[in-house]
Protein backbone atom coordinates (compact mmCIF):
# COMPACT_ATOMS: atom_id res chain seq x y z
CA UNK A 1 0.00 0.00 0.00
CA UNK A 2 1.39 3.25 -0.79
CA UNK A 3 1.49 5.48 2.00
CA UNK A 4 2.30 9.01 1.70
CA UNK A 5 3.40 10.79 4.63
CA UNK A 6 1.11 13.77 4.19
CA UNK A 7 -2.24 11.62 4.17
CA UNK A 8 -4.85 11.28 6.91
CA UNK A 9 -4.67 7.33 7.63
CA UNK A 10 -3.41 6.89 10.96
CA UNK A 11 0.00 5.65 12.50
CA UNK A 12 1.08 3.77 9.71
CA UNK A 13 4.07 1.10 10.25
CA UNK A 14 7.06 -0.93 8.67
CA UNK A 15 9.26 -3.26 9.16
CA UNK A 16 12.91 -2.67 8.85
CA UNK A 17 12.91 -5.96 6.77
CA UNK A 18 10.37 -5.58 4.25
CA UNK A 19 12.12 -1.74 3.40
CA UNK A 20 15.58 -3.23 2.55
CA UNK A 21 16.44 -3.06 -1.05
CA UNK A 22 13.61 -0.79 -1.69
CA UNK A 23 13.58 1.29 -4.71
CA UNK A 24 14.04 4.70 -4.28
CA UNK A 25 13.29 7.45 -7.05
CA UNK A 26 13.19 10.97 -7.35
CA UNK A 27 10.75 12.40 -9.93
CA UNK A 28 10.05 9.37 -11.30
CA UNK A 29 13.48 7.88 -11.41
CA UNK A 30 14.58 5.34 -9.96
CA UNK A 31 17.88 6.73 -8.19
CA UNK A 32 18.94 3.88 -5.55
CA UNK A 33 18.11 1.38 -3.30
CA UNK A 34 16.95 2.06 0.64
CA UNK A 35 19.69 0.33 2.99
CA UNK A 36 19.19 1.64 6.43
CA UNK A 37 18.18 4.65 8.91
CA UNK A 38 19.67 6.80 11.05
CA UNK A 39 18.37 7.38 14.34
CA UNK A 40 18.48 9.35 17.66
CA UNK A 41 18.02 7.35 20.63
CA UNK A 42 15.02 8.22 23.38
CA UNK A 43 13.39 6.59 25.69
CA UNK A 44 10.12 5.60 24.76
CA UNK A 45 10.88 5.86 21.23
CA UNK A 46 14.35 6.34 18.81
CA UNK A 47 13.10 8.83 16.03
CA UNK A 48 14.52 8.64 12.47
CA UNK A 49 16.69 11.69 11.34
CA UNK A 50 18.12 10.20 8.07
CA UNK A 51 17.69 7.21 5.01
CA UNK A 52 20.58 6.00 3.95
CA UNK A 53 20.38 5.00 0.29
CA UNK A 54 22.95 3.34 -1.90
CA UNK A 55 23.50 3.79 -5.20
CA UNK A 56 24.84 1.90 -8.81
CA UNK A 57 27.93 2.38 -10.98
CA UNK A 58 30.10 3.58 -8.13
CA UNK A 59 28.33 6.28 -7.17
CA UNK A 60 28.52 7.54 -3.65
CA UNK A 61 25.97 6.87 -1.24
CA UNK A 62 23.14 9.35 -0.55
CA UNK A 63 22.30 10.41 3.66
CA UNK A 64 18.88 12.36 3.17
CA UNK A 65 17.10 14.09 5.72
CA UNK A 66 14.12 12.54 7.23
CA UNK A 67 11.96 15.69 6.09
CA UNK A 68 12.89 14.89 2.36
CA UNK A 69 10.97 11.58 2.67
CA UNK A 70 7.54 12.26 1.16
CA UNK A 71 5.91 8.66 0.17
CA UNK A 72 6.99 5.12 1.83
CA UNK A 73 6.07 1.66 0.28
CA UNK A 74 7.36 -1.58 0.67
CA UNK A 75 8.66 -1.55 -2.85
CA UNK A 76 9.27 2.36 -3.19
CA UNK A 77 10.30 5.46 -1.31
CA UNK A 78 10.39 8.75 -2.82
CA UNK A 79 12.30 11.36 -2.10
CA UNK A 80 11.93 14.84 -3.07
CA UNK A 81 15.44 16.66 -3.13
CA UNK A 82 16.76 19.89 -5.40
CA UNK A 83 20.46 18.45 -5.62
CA UNK A 84 21.65 15.35 -5.18
CA UNK A 85 25.15 16.32 -4.92
CA UNK A 86 24.20 17.96 -1.79
CA UNK A 87 23.72 15.07 0.02
CA UNK A 88 26.06 12.75 -1.20
CA UNK A 89 28.20 11.10 1.55
CA UNK A 90 28.77 8.33 4.23
CA UNK A 91 27.32 8.81 7.90
CA UNK A 92 29.50 10.82 10.35
CA UNK A 93 31.19 8.94 12.72
CA UNK A 94 28.86 7.79 15.73
CA UNK A 95 25.88 7.85 14.08
CA UNK A 96 23.70 4.85 15.02
CA UNK A 97 22.09 3.20 12.14
CA UNK A 98 19.08 0.93 12.46
CA UNK A 99 20.07 -1.94 10.05
CA UNK A 100 24.16 -2.13 10.96
CA UNK A 101 23.99 -1.23 14.58
CA UNK A 102 20.95 -2.98 15.42
CA UNK A 103 19.29 -5.86 13.24
CA UNK A 104 20.75 -9.09 14.81
CA UNK A 105 21.97 -7.62 17.92
CA UNK A 106 21.81 -9.78 20.39
CA UNK A 107 19.46 -8.69 23.90
CA UNK A 108 20.48 -9.22 27.40
CA UNK A 109 18.94 -9.11 30.46
CA UNK A 110 19.63 -6.91 33.45
CA UNK A 111 22.09 -8.92 34.57
CA UNK A 112 23.38 -9.69 31.28
CA UNK A 113 22.94 -13.61 31.20
CA UNK A 114 19.70 -14.25 28.63
CA UNK A 115 19.85 -13.55 25.15
CA UNK A 116 17.54 -12.71 22.22
CA UNK A 117 18.25 -11.72 19.08
CA UNK A 118 16.62 -8.80 17.16
CA UNK A 119 15.64 -10.00 13.95
CA UNK A 120 13.59 -6.95 12.83
CA UNK A 121 12.74 -3.82 14.04
CA UNK A 122 8.68 -2.05 13.73
CA UNK A 123 8.70 1.91 12.47
CA UNK A 124 5.84 3.89 13.13
CA UNK A 125 5.05 7.03 11.73
CA UNK A 126 3.30 9.89 13.96
CA UNK A 127 2.67 13.38 13.15
CA UNK A 128 5.09 13.20 10.47
CA UNK A 129 7.96 11.76 12.57
CA UNK A 130 9.28 8.45 11.77
CA UNK A 131 10.00 6.48 14.95
CA UNK A 132 10.97 2.91 15.86
CA UNK A 133 8.74 1.54 18.93
CA UNK A 134 9.88 -2.38 19.09
CA UNK A 135 12.14 -4.33 18.25
CA UNK A 136 10.99 -8.10 17.42
CA UNK A 137 12.82 -11.19 18.72
CA UNK A 138 10.29 -13.52 17.51
CA UNK A 139 10.57 -16.87 15.19
CA UNK A 140 8.18 -14.82 13.13
CA UNK A 141 10.80 -12.47 13.10
CA UNK A 142 13.49 -14.41 11.77
CA UNK A 143 11.47 -16.25 8.98
CA UNK A 144 10.68 -12.80 7.72
CA UNK A 145 14.43 -11.81 7.84
CA UNK A 146 15.14 -15.26 5.65
CA UNK A 147 12.78 -13.96 2.85
CA UNK A 148 9.61 -15.35 3.54
CA UNK A 149 7.56 -12.77 4.32
CA UNK A 150 3.77 -13.93 3.78
CA UNK A 151 4.49 -16.81 6.20
CA UNK A 152 5.99 -14.21 8.92
CA UNK A 153 3.02 -12.19 8.83
CA UNK A 154 0.60 -14.86 9.15
CA UNK A 155 2.83 -15.96 12.24
CA UNK A 156 2.57 -12.28 13.39
CA UNK A 157 -1.16 -12.96 13.61
CA UNK A 158 -0.99 -15.60 15.95
CA UNK A 159 1.45 -14.36 18.35
CA UNK A 160 -0.80 -14.85 21.49
CA UNK A 161 0.65 -18.72 20.88
CA UNK A 162 4.09 -17.61 20.26
CA UNK A 163 6.58 -17.74 23.60
CA UNK A 164 7.99 -14.44 22.24
CA UNK A 165 6.92 -11.25 22.01
CA UNK A 166 7.44 -8.22 20.19
CA UNK A 167 9.75 -5.80 23.01
CA UNK A 168 8.98 -2.21 23.13
CA UNK A 169 12.08 0.02 22.59
CA UNK A 170 11.11 1.85 25.90
CA UNK A 171 12.29 -1.23 27.50
CA UNK A 172 15.78 -1.37 25.75
CA UNK A 173 18.66 0.80 27.56
CA UNK A 174 19.75 3.85 25.62
CA UNK A 175 22.80 2.37 23.17
CA UNK A 176 25.97 2.54 24.03
CA UNK A 177 27.77 5.68 22.27
CA UNK A 178 30.92 3.22 21.25
CA UNK A 179 28.29 0.99 19.32
CA UNK A 180 29.25 -0.02 15.88
CA UNK A 181 28.25 -3.27 13.31
CA UNK A 182 30.76 -5.02 14.78
CA UNK A 183 30.69 -4.74 19.00
CA UNK A 184 27.64 -3.82 21.26
CA UNK A 185 24.30 -5.11 22.24
CA UNK A 186 20.95 -4.48 23.46
CA UNK A 187 20.37 -5.03 27.06
CA UNK A 188 16.85 -5.01 28.22
CA UNK A 189 15.67 -3.51 31.50
CA UNK A 190 13.21 -6.49 31.93
CA UNK A 191 13.54 -10.00 32.53
CA UNK A 192 13.69 -12.28 29.84
CA UNK A 193 13.06 -15.99 29.15
CA UNK A 194 16.16 -17.85 30.59
CA UNK A 195 18.83 -19.65 28.33
CA UNK A 196 18.11 -23.19 29.64
CA UNK A 197 14.08 -23.00 28.81
CA UNK A 198 15.63 -22.15 25.51
CA UNK A 199 15.18 -25.23 22.75
CA UNK A 200 18.96 -26.30 21.28
CA UNK A 201 18.41 -25.28 18.13
CA UNK A 202 17.05 -22.11 18.89
CA UNK A 203 20.48 -21.28 20.99
CA UNK A 204 22.05 -22.65 18.02
CA UNK A 205 20.63 -19.90 16.10
CA UNK A 206 21.72 -16.96 18.04
CA UNK A 207 25.27 -18.42 19.00
CA UNK A 208 25.38 -18.48 14.89
CA UNK A 209 24.73 -14.96 14.61
CA UNK A 210 27.09 -13.71 17.34
CA UNK A 211 30.21 -12.65 17.57
CA UNK A 212 33.24 -14.81 18.56
CA UNK A 213 33.55 -12.95 22.12
CA UNK A 214 29.73 -12.79 22.54
CA UNK A 215 29.37 -16.31 21.71
CA UNK A 216 31.90 -18.19 24.32
CA UNK A 217 30.34 -15.88 26.80
CA UNK A 218 26.48 -17.54 25.88
CA UNK A 219 27.92 -21.21 25.54
CA UNK A 220 29.54 -20.84 29.06
CA UNK A 221 26.26 -20.40 31.02
CA UNK A 222 24.86 -23.56 29.29
CA UNK A 223 25.18 -26.60 31.85
CA UNK A 224 26.98 -29.65 30.48
CA UNK A 225 23.60 -31.52 28.51
CA UNK A 226 22.25 -28.15 27.17
CA UNK A 227 25.73 -27.14 26.16
CA UNK A 228 25.86 -30.60 24.19
CA UNK A 229 23.08 -30.69 22.54
CA UNK A 230 23.18 -26.98 21.41
CA UNK A 231 27.06 -27.75 20.15
CA UNK A 232 25.47 -30.42 17.93
CA UNK A 233 23.00 -28.35 16.19
CA UNK A 234 25.79 -25.54 15.19
CA UNK A 235 27.44 -24.62 11.96
CA UNK A 236 30.65 -26.59 12.21
CA UNK A 237 33.22 -23.52 11.47
CA UNK A 238 31.22 -22.10 14.60
CA UNK A 239 31.73 -24.93 16.58
CA UNK A 240 35.51 -24.87 15.83
CA UNK A 241 35.53 -21.56 16.75
CA UNK A 242 33.52 -22.38 20.29
CA UNK A 243 35.68 -25.31 20.81
CA UNK A 244 38.76 -23.78 20.51
CA UNK A 245 37.99 -21.50 23.45
CA UNK A 246 37.62 -24.71 25.81
CA UNK A 247 39.72 -26.67 27.76
CA UNK A 248 40.21 -30.53 26.23
CA UNK A 249 38.74 -31.65 29.75
CA UNK A 250 35.65 -29.41 29.35
CA UNK A 251 34.91 -30.84 25.44
CA UNK A 252 35.74 -33.96 26.91
CA UNK A 253 32.34 -34.03 28.90
CA UNK A 254 30.33 -32.59 26.32
CA UNK A 255 31.00 -35.28 24.19
CA UNK A 256 30.28 -37.89 26.34
CA UNK A 257 26.36 -36.02 26.50
CA UNK A 258 27.03 -37.61 22.69
CA UNK A 259 26.27 -40.49 20.64
CA UNK A 260 29.42 -42.09 19.21
CA UNK A 261 28.42 -40.85 15.66
CA UNK A 262 26.97 -36.95 16.75
CA UNK A 263 30.67 -37.09 18.60
CA UNK A 264 32.50 -38.05 15.43
CA UNK A 265 31.03 -35.49 13.71
CA UNK A 266 31.90 -32.45 16.73
CA UNK A 267 35.59 -34.27 17.30
CA UNK A 268 35.96 -34.02 12.99
CA UNK A 269 36.03 -30.00 13.35
CA UNK A 270 39.47 -30.34 15.25
CA UNK A 271 43.33 -30.60 14.32
CA UNK A 272 44.18 -34.68 15.03
CA UNK A 273 46.61 -33.97 17.77
CA UNK A 274 43.57 -32.11 19.57
CA UNK A 275 40.99 -35.18 18.85
CA UNK A 276 43.52 -38.07 20.15
CA UNK A 277 44.31 -35.58 23.44
CA UNK A 278 40.26 -35.58 24.16
CA UNK A 279 39.83 -39.39 23.22
CA UNK A 280 42.38 -40.13 25.59
CA UNK A 281 39.88 -38.38 28.08
CA UNK A 282 36.79 -40.09 27.28
CA UNK A 283 36.00 -43.67 28.27
CA UNK A 284 38.12 -46.57 26.70
CA UNK A 285 34.77 -48.09 24.93
CA UNK A 286 33.29 -44.55 23.84
CA UNK A 287 36.42 -43.50 22.35
CA UNK A 288 36.73 -47.07 20.56
CA UNK A 289 33.07 -46.20 18.71
CA UNK A 290 34.04 -42.79 17.91
CA UNK A 291 37.24 -43.75 16.73
CA UNK A 292 36.36 -46.17 14.34
CA UNK A 293 33.79 -43.92 12.97
CA UNK A 294 36.79 -40.87 12.54
CA UNK A 295 38.66 -43.87 11.02
CA UNK A 296 35.63 -43.64 8.03
CA UNK A 297 36.31 -39.39 8.00
CA UNK A 298 39.37 -40.35 6.34
CA UNK A 299 38.68 -42.66 3.90
CA UNK A 300 39.50 -41.32 0.38
CA UNK A 301 36.44 -39.50 -1.27
CA UNK A 302 36.95 -41.17 -4.89
CA UNK A 303 35.66 -44.72 -3.56
CA UNK A 304 31.95 -42.90 -2.91
CA UNK A 305 32.18 -40.45 -6.14
CA UNK A 306 30.02 -41.67 -9.36
CA UNK A 307 30.92 -41.91 -13.14
CA UNK A 308 27.01 -41.09 -14.02
CA UNK A 309 27.57 -37.56 -14.28
CA UNK A 310 26.56 -34.66 -17.33
CA UNK A 311 28.98 -34.03 -19.58
CA UNK A 312 29.17 -31.43 -22.32
CA UNK A 313 30.90 -30.08 -24.72
CA UNK A 314 31.89 -25.95 -24.67
CA UNK A 315 30.93 -25.69 -28.45
CA UNK A 316 27.28 -27.03 -27.77
CA UNK A 317 24.20 -24.49 -28.04
CA UNK A 318 22.06 -24.56 -24.91
CA UNK A 319 19.05 -25.89 -27.51
CA UNK A 320 21.47 -29.36 -28.55
CA UNK A 321 21.91 -29.38 -24.54
CA UNK A 322 18.42 -29.61 -23.85
CA UNK A 323 17.96 -32.65 -26.12
CA UNK A 324 20.76 -34.18 -24.82
CA UNK A 325 19.98 -33.43 -21.59
CA UNK A 326 16.42 -35.33 -21.64
CA UNK A 327 18.16 -38.28 -22.98
CA UNK A 328 21.25 -38.87 -20.46
CA UNK A 329 19.83 -37.01 -17.80
CA UNK A 330 17.30 -40.52 -16.68
CA UNK A 331 20.76 -42.75 -16.73
CA UNK A 332 22.61 -40.17 -14.13
CA UNK A 333 23.17 -39.55 -10.90
CA UNK A 334 24.29 -36.34 -10.86
CA UNK A 335 21.67 -34.40 -12.67
CA UNK A 336 21.76 -30.34 -11.77
CA UNK A 337 24.96 -29.83 -13.46
CA UNK A 338 26.27 -29.71 -16.68
CA UNK A 339 30.05 -30.40 -16.03
CA UNK A 340 31.93 -28.65 -19.84
CA UNK A 341 34.51 -30.30 -20.68
CA UNK A 342 37.30 -30.60 -23.68
CA UNK A 343 38.01 -33.50 -25.64
CA UNK A 344 40.70 -35.38 -22.90
CA UNK A 345 38.03 -34.62 -20.11
CA UNK A 346 39.41 -31.38 -18.90
CA UNK A 347 37.19 -29.80 -16.45
CA UNK A 348 36.35 -26.44 -18.02
CA UNK A 349 33.30 -24.98 -16.46
CA UNK A 350 30.20 -26.18 -15.16
CA UNK A 351 26.16 -24.87 -15.90
CA UNK A 352 23.58 -25.36 -13.07
CA UNK A 353 20.13 -26.92 -15.03
CA UNK A 354 18.59 -23.37 -13.79
CA UNK A 355 20.69 -21.57 -16.26
CA UNK A 356 20.10 -23.83 -19.29
CA UNK A 357 16.50 -23.19 -18.76
CA UNK A 358 16.49 -19.66 -18.62
CA UNK A 359 19.32 -19.10 -21.24
CA UNK A 360 18.51 -18.29 -25.12
CA UNK A 361 18.45 -21.42 -27.21
CA UNK A 362 21.16 -20.06 -29.37
CA UNK A 363 23.85 -19.40 -26.89
CA UNK A 364 26.98 -21.73 -26.72
CA UNK A 365 27.43 -23.79 -23.50
CA UNK A 366 30.81 -21.46 -23.09
CA UNK A 367 29.48 -18.45 -22.85
CA UNK A 368 26.96 -19.50 -19.70
CA UNK A 369 29.02 -21.89 -18.08
CA UNK A 370 30.35 -20.67 -14.72
CA UNK A 371 33.91 -21.34 -13.15
CA UNK A 372 34.61 -24.03 -10.73
CA UNK A 373 34.61 -22.81 -7.06
CA UNK A 374 35.27 -25.82 -5.48
CA UNK A 375 36.07 -29.25 -6.24
CA UNK A 376 37.94 -32.09 -4.47
CA UNK A 377 41.27 -34.22 -5.66
CA UNK A 378 41.69 -38.02 -5.52
CA UNK A 379 43.53 -37.76 -2.07
CA UNK A 380 40.61 -35.68 -0.73
CA UNK A 381 38.61 -37.51 1.96
CA UNK A 382 35.09 -38.37 3.25
CA UNK A 383 36.09 -35.63 5.68
CA UNK A 384 37.27 -32.86 3.77
CA UNK A 385 34.13 -33.54 1.78
CA UNK A 386 32.02 -32.71 4.23
CA UNK A 387 33.45 -29.85 5.10
CA UNK A 388 33.46 -28.14 1.66
CA UNK A 389 29.71 -29.08 1.08
CA UNK A 390 29.50 -27.04 4.36
CA UNK A 391 31.24 -24.25 3.42
CA UNK A 392 29.87 -23.76 -0.30
CA UNK A 393 26.31 -25.32 -0.07
CA UNK A 394 26.82 -27.05 -3.30
CA UNK A 395 24.38 -29.99 -4.53
CA UNK A 396 27.44 -31.47 -6.14
CA UNK A 397 31.12 -30.72 -6.26
CA UNK A 398 33.61 -32.46 -8.52
CA UNK A 399 36.74 -34.54 -8.32
CA UNK A 400 39.74 -33.59 -10.49
CA UNK A 401 43.41 -34.41 -10.87
CA UNK A 402 46.23 -32.49 -11.33
CA UNK A 403 45.49 -31.93 -14.65
CA UNK A 404 42.04 -30.74 -14.12
CA UNK A 405 40.66 -34.26 -15.76
CA UNK A 406 37.33 -34.83 -14.19
CA UNK A 407 37.34 -38.14 -12.39
CA UNK A 408 33.89 -38.76 -10.58
CA UNK A 409 31.48 -36.40 -8.70
CA UNK A 410 30.15 -36.34 -5.29
CA UNK A 411 26.64 -34.91 -4.65
CA UNK A 412 25.23 -33.68 -1.43
CA UNK A 413 22.42 -36.37 -1.08
CA UNK A 414 25.09 -38.88 -1.03
CA UNK A 415 26.67 -36.93 1.67
CA UNK A 416 23.86 -37.18 3.67
CA UNK A 417 22.85 -40.89 2.97
CA UNK A 418 26.74 -41.83 4.38
CA UNK A 419 26.45 -39.73 7.37
CA UNK A 420 23.19 -41.92 8.01
CA UNK A 421 24.58 -45.03 7.45
CA UNK A 422 27.61 -45.11 9.19
CA UNK A 423 28.53 -41.90 10.98
CA UNK A 424 25.50 -42.27 12.83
Amino acid sequence: MNTSINGKQSAPSYLLSNLLGAKVTLKGKKIGKFADVAIIDGDVAAEVTHFLITRPFGNPSLLVPWEKVKSITNNEIVIDVEDLHKYEGEPASGTVLLRDHVLDKKVLDVEGREVEVVYDVRLVLLHNKLYITEVDVSRSGLIRRIGLTRLADFIYNLVNRMKSEPIPWSYIEPLPTGISSFKGDLKLKIVKERLSEMHPVDVADILEKMEPEQRVAVFDQLDTSHASDTLEEIDPSVQRMILSSLSREKIARLINEMTPGQAADVLAVLPSSEMRDILELLDSENAKKIQSILERHEEKILNFATSNFLKFAPELTVKQARRQYGRVASVSDVIMYLYIVDEQDKLLGVVDIRELIKANDDVQLKDIMGQIVASLNPESTLRQAVAMFSRYSFRAIPIVDDTDKILGVVSWRDMVTLKHHFLE
